[in-house]
């Protein structure tokens, strides 16, 4: 809450260190105007009653001090104003933060129910969080599912106006909220393999269109996965093995695909599947050479033509393979439709 609202927060321990003073302050002079018979604790009490309207009558003997009573209505005045005063900040802070929150869930719901055609991460942890940087990277739209609330908390600092669930992925009202319906596509990426096949297969069974990538760290359960409707299977533990031999065996290929990861320009390798309504024709005229994109490859039943000439036929359901930037695949989206 502190850092939701700070100002209201220390006004708050503001108050309560001077409730605190006028304790204090109050102890000793009940234990200055009872003397000698006044003890610390009556002292205490006396303050303590008068501040909370208590009541039950004076433990200090304020006879025998003309101020003793003027004093009183001095502690009383001020010791009930403060914490007055402190309990309805405290009060305000609750409702306000609750209804703060209820009024964020509406707006967030708002904007997940306009969503199309975007991404939800199941698990936002140290894979899941990859998983988002690369999709804001490459400027694709998703949403997080995560249960863990400190987890979420955590990530959230540094991504305030993600869009968000602190609900269970596996859940089918979860994933609806989420979007399901109009996804593109689902990150299982939990770090529990059990939990991200059930997040696979509640995927499947409200959307069998929608991809699914599915995070293993057993690669023993790829079957399990496949049989729950995983597209693909992704094994941090054999990829980064792969990583490593790759590394020494072909340096230089990793040190390209490193600086191409890394680069300010975002460069990726994306595909680009051309519509049911695309017009045959070349590649030259389709797709013209651009600072922004390179075309590698064409995919077209099941053959594939690396380096394509300019002259290359694309036909409807081809798919392009281009080393591209956010821009130019954004660009390209445009021009060819997608």
């Amino acid at each position: 809450m502190s850092k939701r609202f700070p100002g209201r927060h220390f006004s708050g321990l503001a108050r309560g260190l001077l409730l605190l003073l006028i304790q204090l302050a109050g102890t000793l002079g009940y234990h200055y105007i009872g003397r000698p018979t006044a003890t610390w604790i009556d002292s205490f009490y006396m303050t303590f009653i008068t501040i909370a309207t208590i009541g039950y009558g004076e433990t200090v003997d304020l006879s025998n001090h003309p101020m003793g009573r003027l004093f009183t209505v001095l502690i009383a005045v001020v010791g009930i104003g403060t914490m007055s005063y402190l309990f309805s900040t405290m009060v305000a802070l609750l409702v306000d933060y609750d209804l703060n929150a209820a009024i964020r869930r509406r707006r967030m719901q708002k904007e997940l129910d306009r969503l199309s055609g975007h991404y939800i991460v199941c698990g936002i942890g140290r894979v899941g969080s990859n998983v988002a940087d690369e999709l804001d990277l490459t400027r694709r739209r998703y949403v997080v599912v995560e249960t863990d609330r400190q987890v979420l908390d955590a990530w959230l600092e540094h991504h305030p106006d993600a869009l968000y669930l602190h609900e269970d992925a596996a859940d089918d009202e979860a994933l609806l909220r989420a979007g399901l319906s109009r996804a593109a596509g689902v990150f299982a990426v939990t770090g529990d393999d059990s939990h991200n096949l059930m997040v696979s297969l509640s995927v499947k069974l409200i959307n069998p269109a929608v991809r699914v990538v599915v995070r293993l760290h057993d690669i023993r359960n790829e079957k399990k996965a496949r049989r729950a409707g995983a597209d693909e299977i992704v094994s941090p533990d054999f990829t980064g093995g792969m990583r490593i031999a790759s590394a020494m065996v072909r340096p230089h290929v990793v040190n390209f695909m490193d600086q191409m990861l890394h680069s300010d320009e975002a460069m990726r390798m994306e595909e680009l599947v051309l519509p049911a309504h695309f017009v045959p024709c070349a590649l030259s005229e389709a797709v013209p050479r651009a600072r922004d994109y390179v075309v590698l490859a064409v995919h077209a039943g099941g053959v594939w033509v690396f380096n394509p000439d300019e002259s290359h036929q694309l036909k409807p359901g081809n798919t392009l393979v281009l080393m591209t930037n956010p821009a130019g695949r954004e660009a390209l989206e445009r021009r060819l439709k997608v």
